[in-house]
């Protein structure tokens, strides 16, 4: 979180300082859909945790997918940073798609990785978290922490309420993700705090292969559908 950000949250700040705020954020939002635009493909966004490295199951089977996605042509759009961000773009670029970093200025970690052919820096979350909606035709979320864990809740949110339709999510890796998909189907579930169409929008794989070939297949009914 930039500087700024930070003292907007925590003090009150004047209607100029506001405004100057506001134009700031405006404009980063549009220097993102500036960068979305070099985007010559259909492109996958894929999300992990930073702080797992090459030979993880997270990391190896993210450059295994992300590859995959290069070799069908397409773009992979990440964080940017290390981990699991640094073996998709990593994988996309041996795969021969473009690969693309939305990285975040923060105070103590996340240097952008040397595996992005296209990318930006932001400083507010919510411009970021935009261009990777903006820029996909679907997720593929891997291991990750708090992070990881907003940007997919996220997804599901903007397509259960309409505001994306047709957007696949694909959750890799079954030892993982299983147990917060017990939840929601065995206490969020009966509580009647989702619906049971809400369990359809998240799809569970171990296999590269499988990912790709989900999303690959919804975009292609998509495109059909439009004709």
């Amino acid at each position: 979180m930039s500087t700024d950000d930070r003292r907007m949250l925590q003090t009150h700040w004047s209607p100029e300082e506001e405004l100057d705020h506001a134009e700031k954020i405006g404009a980063e939002f549009l220097a993102g859909f500036g960068v979305v635009d070099k985007i010559d493909r259909p492109a996958v966004s894929i999300f992990g945790s930073a702080r797992l490295h090459e030979g993880s199951f997270a990391y190896d089977e993210a450059r295994a997918t992300a590859k995959l996605f290069g070799e069908a042509g397409w773009a992979v759009v990440t964080g940017g940073g290390p981990g699991v961000m640094e073996a998709a773009n990593r994988g996309c670029r041996e795969g021969g798609g473009l690969s693309v970093g939305f990285n975040i200025e923060l105070p103590h970690e996340q240097g952008s990785n040397p595996y992005i052919d296209v990318g930006m820096t932001f400083r507010h979350f919510y411009a970021r978290k935009t261009m990777f909606v903006k820029a996909a035709e679907g997720f593929v979320v891997f291991p990750g922490g708090f992070g990881t864990a907003d940007e997919l809740f996220e997804s599901l949110t903007l397509i259960q309420t309409g505001t994306v339709l047709d957007f696949p999510v694909i959750l890799f890796g079954s030892e993982y993700w299983s147990p917060l998909l017990m939840w929601i189907r065995d206490r969020a579930l009966p509580e009647g705090t989702v619906s049971p169409g809400d369990l359809e929008l998240l799809t569970l794989t171990n296999d590269p292969a499988d990912a790709v070939r989900m999303v690959l297949e919804r975009y292609e009914q998509r495109s059909a559908s439009n004709v």
